[in-house]
This record gives structure tokens, C-alpha cells and sequence, in this order.
């Protein structure tokens, strides 16, 4: 029978908060806790600094969806005047392929989606069974 390790309760060095129905809990399931009371400083400064990240975050969102149909199109422009046949070639067509991936998506393209476009463009080199040494 194994036992789930307790968690490690830590009260905040600024409010002093340990466990109670008014604080507030960071770190509920993870091995560390720490408890605040709801006007401590720690505690605020942690909420904007959610804040301002998700604030962040949602801008350069905003930004890319705006700017991504134009550096696609042009990426898509500069891969068609590129000579077919060169050398570079597998690594154009990979490329374009998981740009136009992922604008396809609205999240991020997935683990299997890289690898069956690189997987296409770079198929892996197998032993060949006319040539196999006994």
C-alpha cells in the first residue's frame, strides 16, 4: 500500500495565513502551498500580475491573427518563385505545408501532423530487401 506524500503548508511571510475558510490557497494539489489572507500584498500583486499577462497575452493574439494571413501569403509567394528541383526544395514544400497546417487549426498544430508532413517530405531511410548481407 503507498502513501500520497502530504502537501507542504507554507504560510505566506507577509499575511502570516495558514489554513482557513476566508484565505486563499496557491498551490492546491501540487507538493507546496501556500496560504494568503484575501487583502494580503503577495497575494494582490500575484493577481495583477495574472492579469497583466493575460492582458499580454490576448494583445499578441490579436496581433497574430492579424498579421498571420499576410506572412503566410508572402511565404507562400516566395516557395512558388523558388526554382523547383534545387536542394532546399524538401525543406520549402515542409515548411509550407505546416504554415498552411497551421493556419488550418485555431490552436497548435499536433505532434502526429509534424510528423506525417515531415515524415513525407523526409521519409526515413529503410533497409532495402534486395540488399540485405547474410
Amino acid at each position: 500500500m503507498s502513501q500520497t506524500p502530504k502537501n507542504e503548508r507554507d504560510g505566506c511571510p507577509d499575511c502570516l495565513a495558514g489554513p482557513a475558510p476566508a484565505n486563499i490557497c496557491v498551490g492546491v494539489g501540487l507538493q507546496m502551498e501556500t496560504w494568503h489572507t484575501p487583502d494580503c500584498p503577495q497575494w494582490t500583486i500575484m493577481q495583477i500580475n495574472l492579469e497583466a499577462g493575460s492582458r499580454r497575452i490576448e494583445e499578441w493574439d490579436a496581433w497574430a491573427k492579424g498579421v498571420f494571413p499576410a506572412a503566410h501569403e508572402h511565404l507562400k509567394q516566395a516557395a512558388a518563385a523558388m526554382p523547383p528541383g534545387t536542394a532546399a526544395q524538401p525543406f520549402i514544400d515542409a515548411l509550407t505545408e505546416l504554415v498552411q497546417a497551421q493556419a488550418d487549426t485555431t490552436g497548435f498544430v499536433v505532434l502526429h501532423q509534424w510528423t506525417e508532413i515531415l515524415e513525407r517530405h523526409f521519409p526515413p531511410q529503410l533497409p532495402d530487401p534486395d540488399h540485405t548481407t547474410e
